[in-house]
């Protein structure tokens, strides 16, 4: 099987133009953070456990929504405070 990475490094101007092309992945902020993971599955676990927990009662479910989003959004918070220390 060849291997290119163990050749001569000949073709300057095609290096060049490959190096001017990449982008650093890592220094690019991801804007969705464990806060909005957490909060959205919170929400929905919620409104799962208010829907079978009350066979479907309205504010029951809107109740186990606010609360699943609330808790998932805490948890989510403390996961993004962790990983920025």
């Amino acid at each position: 099987m060849a291997r290119s990475h163990h050749r001569k490094k000949h073709k300057t101007h095609v290096q060049q133009f490959r190096h001017s092309h990449d982008t650093n992945v890592t220094s690019v902020k991801s804007r969705a953070g464990a806060i909005s993971v957490f909060t959205i599955s919170g929400a929905l676990l919620g409104l799962a456990i208010g829907y079978f927990v009350t066979e479907g009662t309205m504010l029951w479910l809107v109740v186990g929504l606010l609360v699943g989003g609330a808790l998932g959004y805490l948890i989510g918070s403390r996961i993004d405070a962790q990983g920025k220390e």
